[in-house]
């Protein structure tokens, strides 16, 4: 199995929801509950994978890496 050498490191991403996701496209409200966030301004720590920094990509005019 192929390792990624950032999560080797133990690298975390903190993402905050800012925007809320009630207009938007069905896809992206199910990217927002992928990452965990249940409210608006809340801060969730997810490793820094391609697959996390790919739903970040989906919707980055919702939330915000701090």
């Amino acid at each position: 199995m192929k390792s990624n050498n950032n999560v080797e490191s133990g690298a975390m991403l903190r993402i905050q929801y800012v925007r809320s996701a009630i207009a938007t496209p069905e896809k992206h409200k199910l990217v927002i509950k992928s990452l965990g966030f249940k409210r608006l301004n809340q801060i969730v720590e997810r490793e820094d994978t391609p697959a996390v920094r790919g739903m970040v990509a989906q919707v980055p005019h919702l939330v915000r890496i701090l």
